[in-house]
């Protein structure tokens, strides 16, 4: 016998989506048809309708070209916000059909968009992979909608092998003029800029409320269509009454069933069951929690519950639905040996500051692309570090030597890259961070690298930073190709993301260049990993006034040891302190902290120049380092999506001269 409560509560469901399909068709489609044929280029049989002026589609399609237009570059994540009607785009369903490599494996693929990911199964061994894997995704107005797809070859013992990746911007993908849905799309090499290594045949289509509804009342007739007729007899419809719970229909279920039989037929068929839920829902809301998840549901929200349960309840076409719960293509990619230590708590996966300190993995936001990714360091520097920042016994060990060795091993490493034999290094180090330089930007062709450091501290083409609102001097920029950590106050920045003892914004810049204005100010952390461009802008226009040396140690400034207890990276480390004077934003300060294996930071400014925001200011040598920027009490709005971010103890991943903020104060 069937539960009761597993009927009522997809029922509950599917009245509710009935209900609110005239919202969804509105915000999407802005039709009054109720009928299509589902277009999908999947290799079933289709045809594709003509898209007179007017229709469902080709509104949409109107709909989706001026949130394309009306975009602003630099949003961040949406982070699990209500959607408003103008912000809601859509809902794509994205469909990974196969493939074409150039050797045989058994392969798998992932999408990520955003903070998702999600995997197709493993396909056999074959050059030809076909997977026919889907997936439901939330498309906003201004949220990610470029889905980058990955391809994989197999290893189940560890993490499988990345062959090739493609870019897809779905809303794009959604409104060109096509004849078929299904596109292929080259997949490119991750290690060699511009190689294709094969191509990949993906789809994607709107997805339609009024076949999600129908797949709902489908599962419905499923369950209580005993006789599998596709039909509810009198008695059947009873049960389906009888499970609903509600009082007053349960009294008048004959009536009901009359009412539903428009037909007279004697049975309810799925559209008339469809029909009479509709009515229902529209009487009294029945539906309080996602049967899927349990999340209780804001009945009065009505368009985020239904985005909500279209995405939960995800029906499909018959085709596989892809594995989700992922962050990162590269997590969805790990294989059994990986997930038994997750499974065992020897390393987790998650966003925030448990992945910098006490996971091994850490996930930064990527703000040009709106999805995480997963920052590359080797496994064994991680455990190190760990023993060392994360432990009284590594405290200990610093206070009886280890401070010195680390400035004794930086030293001689920064002499080291700075020799002719050190160039040797520079093919492994791309080769590392294979998808993360982008060698066409670089200024030099990679023989004139004489050193290591010389590649280290490389220089880009003109343009390949784009400052924003260049003539603005009230609009701050990012400083630096980085991390980006903002906090409003530095009370934040030590609940969210610096974990110290006795941090303070005194003894960061030091008691000669800290001004009362400084200790209340916003702080905005740019962490500079190994594999970034290592030159260092200004983030405002004015004049530079002073420089101050502190001397220190030469901690990592990763965040395994920023969110340590047991030390102060940034209070404790080398560093230089300058002030920058300015109209817009008063004074700020600008501190470029070394690190473990930073040779040394030159600046290419002096007291007394006149710069604008986006000029060079100077270079950190090889490793690791980051700049910390402190501006006066309130003298800037940072820009939200870093706010939001940092305060989940999440790192955004930006580039020099992305929007940071604009001016609050007023200029007399």
């Amino acid at each position: 016998m069937i539960q009761p409560c597993i009927v009522r509560s997809l029922l509950n469901m599917c009245a509710s989506l009935n209900g609110w399909s005239g919202l969804l068709t509105s915000s999407l489609l802005s039709s009054t048809s109720l009928s299509r044929e589902r277009e999908r280029g999947m290799g079933h049989e289709h045809s594709k309708l003509s898209e007179p002026k007017g229709s469902r589609r080709a509104r949409f399609k109107e709909r989706l070209r001026r949130h394309l237009h009306r975009r602003q570059s630099g949003n961040g994540s949406s982070a699990n916000k209500p959607l408003t009607a103008d912000s809601f785009a859509g809902i794509a369903l994205l469909a990974l059909l196969s493939a074409e490599m150039e050797f045989k494996d058994k392969w798998i693929a992932c999408v990520s968009l955003g903070e998702q990911t999600f995997r197709t199964n493993t396909s056999d061994s074959t050059d030809k992979p076909v997977w026919n894997s889907e997936k439901k995704l939330l498309l906003e107005q201004n949220g990610a909608h470029v889905a980058r797809i990955s391809v994989f070859e197999t290893n189940k013992l560890s993490s499988n092998t990345l062959v090739g990746y493609c870019e897809v911007d779905l809303l794009e993908f959604l409104t060109k003029d096509s004849d078929s849905e299904a596109e292929v799309f080259n997949l490119l090499d991750p290690s060699v800029p511009g190689k294709v290594v094969g191509k990949i045949s993906i789809s994607c289509s709107v997805e339609d409320p009024i076949e999600t509804e129908k797949g709902f009342v489908k599962r419905i007739l499923s369950i209580v269509d005993y006789n599998e007729d596709g039909m509810l007899s009198l008695s059947e419809f009873s049960d389906l009454i009888d499970a609903f719970g509600n009082q007053v229909a349960n009294s008048k279920k004959e009536e009901l069933f009359k009412a539903a039989d428009k037909n007279g037929d004697g049975v309810v068929s799925m559209e008339e069951l469809a029909s009479l839920l509709t009515f229902q829902q529209e009487q009294e809301p029945l539906l309080n929690c996602c049967p899927v998840c349990g999340e209780v549901l804001q009945i009065s929200d009505r368009l985020n519950s239904m985005i909500h349960l279209t995405l939960c309840f995800d029906e499909g076409t018959g085709n596989q639905v892809m594995t989700g719960g992922f962050l990162t293509d590269k997590q969805a990619s790990y294989g059994w040996f990986f997930k038994l230590s997750e499974w065992a708590h020897f390393s987790s996966y998650d966003v925030g500051i448990r992945s910098g300190s006490s996971a091994s993995h850490i996930l930064v936001y990527d703000r040009k692309s709106q999805r995480l990714v997963e920052e590359i360091i080797d496994k064994k520097i991680v455990l190190s570090m760990r023993a060392i920042y994360q432990s009284k016994i590594g405290l200990g060990l610093m206070d009886i030597g280890v401070k010195e060795l680390l400035q004794n091993i930086s030293e001689k490493q920064g002499a080291r890259m700075d020799s002719p034999e050190s160039s040797a290094d520079i093919p492994k180090f791309i080769e590392s961070f294979k998808d993360q330089i982008n060698l066409a930007e670089v200024k030099y062709p990679l023989e004139q690298f004489k050193t290591f450091n010389e590649f280290f501290i490389r220089e880009l083409k003109p343009g390949s930073r784009p400052i924003a609102s260049a003539e603005r001097d009230d609009i701050a920029v990012c400083a630096a190709d980085c991390r980006l950590s903002a906090f409003k106050s530095v009370d934040d920045s030590k609940r969210f993301w610096i974990k110290g003892r006795k941090f303070s914004v005194q003894g960061l810049l030091g008691k000669d260049m800290c001004s009362s204005a400084f200790v209340d100010g916003t702080m905005v952390v740019f962490r500079l990993a190994p594999q970034d461009y290592h030159r260092f802008h200004f983030p405002v226009s004015g004049t530079v006034e002073q420089f101050v040396d502190i001397p220190g140690c030469l901690y990592t400034v990763n965040p395994i040891a920023v969110n340590s207890k047991y030390c102060n990276v940034f209070t404790e480390n080398k560093r230089v302190v300058s002030i920058i004077s300015t109209v817009d934003f008063g004074k700020v300060a600008f501190v470029a902290i070394g690190a473990t294996m930073v040779g040394s930071i030159t600046f290419t400014k002096k007291k007394g120049d006149s710069v604008k925001k986006g000029d060079e200011f100077g270079y950190f040598s090889f490793g690791g380092s980051t700049v910390i920027c402190v501006f006066e009490k309130d003298s800037i709005a940072i820009d939200e999506d870093l706010l939001a971010n940092s305060n989940r103890s999440l790192e955004t991943l930006v580039s020099v001269g992305m929007r940071l903020g604009a001016s609050t104060r007023k200029l007399s």
